[in-house]
């Protein structure tokens, strides 16, 4: 069983001087035994890029996309690459734009192209597109599946539940990694969706809007009330540049940490102690003997006979 294991130190920098000793696995409980360890990941990715273009995503999307852009500059960079990326879409329904590929001039294309849309059904779209597109993203023991997605994790017509989406992702062997995109100031609901998404897949989440960038006409922020003002985010409509700079540095930080975090997991391998092919799920727990750190690893899979 293969087992990428990502390792990131308080800073939110990859460790990458760790052993094979440092590390201990187990499954459903049971300790196993490594019999594969390396510093480097040559697997090559497959990334499923999501980006939420429903209507409440309307005043961010300018902001994705030119994210979207550097990220894709990111993880196919240099013309022998082996990664590959798909773009996809979701409001009511989802929407393939581009399956993989690791022409970046294509996709660049078709995320300059993409225009906000409907209603919103976020869970549905997670679990089609596990199902249809990342199950047959190459063999799970030669590529790594992840799903990047970007949105505010609120569902108001999906068919699935949030349980089933992540159950999919599980199936698909897809690690989520999510960034939320709720506006400065606001209290979003949907950020706990996001974190259980990407806590069930062994993913990561990132929110960088959180903190404003500042609480002044000068940012082009108001937060709730604040010298008499009654329209609550005054900067929600970009009135001054700053304002727009900073949404657009702090999502692209977000993709560039998830870009570095991808380019430097560890890889672990083990024979399972429990043999059975009985299709049960199987929970799998990394423990790290180095204090002070995160570690994201795929939680568990599926044994089904090939």
């Amino acid at each position: 069983m293969n087992v990428p294991v990502i390792v990131i130190s308080k800073r939110g920098l990859p460790v990458i001087d760790l052993t094979q000793n440092d590390f201990q696995v187990y499954e459903d409980g049971r300790p196993q035994t490594i019999r594969y360890f390396s510093q480097e990941s040559h697997q090559p990715l497959r990334i499923g890029l999501m980006l939420d273009t429903s209507n409440s995503a309307r005043r961010q999307l300018s902001f994705e996309k030119d994210a979207a852009s550097e990220f894709v500059f990111r993880m196919l960079e240099g013309r022998n690459t082996k990664n590959q990326v798909s773009l996809e879409t979701f409001d009511a329904s989802s929407s393939l734009i581009q399956d993989f590929t690791s022409d970046t001039d294509t996709l660049n294309e078709k995320i300059l192209q993409l225009k906000a849309g409907g209603g919103k059904a976020f869970y549905d779209a997670i679990y089609t597109t596990c199902r249809d597109r990342m199950m047959h993203a190459g063999e799970p023991e030669s590529t790594r599946r992840v799903l990047v997605v970007i949105g505010d994790g609120r569902d108001v017509q999906s068919q699935h539940s949030l349980d089933e989406a992540i159950s999919m992702a599980r199936k698909a062997e897809t690690m989520i990694y999510v960034i939320g995109n709720a506006a400065y100031g606001y209290e979003n609901p949907g950020d706990e969706k996001l974190q259980a998404m990407a806590d069930g897949t062994g993913g990561g989440a990132f929110f960088p809007l959180r903190e404003a960038p500042g609480a002044d006409l000068g940012t082009g922020y108001l937060s709730h009330g604040q010298i008499g003002e009654t329209s609550q985010n005054k900067g929600l409509g970009a009135e001054t540049g700053t304002f727009s700079a900073q949404r657009l540095v702090h999502i692209a930080d977000a993709m560039e940490s998830i870009g570095h975090e991808l380019g430097a997991e560890y890889q672990i391998g083990y024979t399972p102690t429990n043999s059975a092919l009985d299709g049960t799920y199987r929970s799998i727990r990394v423990l790290l003997a180095r204090k002070g750190v995160t570690c994201r690893w795929k939680p568990g899979y599926f044994a089904n006979a090939e």
